[in-house]
């Protein structure tokens, strides 16, 4: 069953979307796209490289700056991270981004508790 947050993507044509309520159904409500079952991205939290796609979360005055990478992840047209995501207990923050920005956003937030999670065109989602 998807739940609140659940990111999808498409087999075909890589379209990524976001469950932003939960299902009050009881039945398993497979999502398509281009006529096909989409796949229910996995959060990854251990980086075989060590370095370059877990977020780095750092608190700044009057919000959280979060990096891609302990070593910055590449943004070339193809490799990059698609978008940056702040999460809090209420509510999820989003910065889309494009080849050639820096991996990395601020999110001007008053929250105590904070998670993040980004997505690489390659290497799916990961989250800290």
């Amino acid at each position: 069953m998807a739940k609140k947050h659940d990111i999808y993507k498409c087999p075909e044509c890589d379209c990524l979307f976001e469950i932003k309520g939960e299902c009050a159904c009881e039945c398993s409500c497979e999502l398509s796209c281009c006529d096909k079952p989409m796949e229910k991205l996995v959060e990854q939290t251990a980086d075989k490289a060590k370095e370059k796609h877990v977020p780095v979360i750092e608190k700044i005055e009057g919000g959280y700056k979060v990096t891609v990478g302990t070593t910055l992840h590449p943004m070339t047209e193809e490799h990059w991270i698609t978008f940056i995501q702040l999460i809090t207990d209420d509510k999820v923050y989003t910065q889309y981004l494009e080849p050639g920005d820096a991996p990395e956003a601020t999110f001007l937030v008053d929250a105590e508790k904070v998670s993040a999670r980004e997505y690489c065109n390659l290497h799916g989602l990961w989250r800290a």
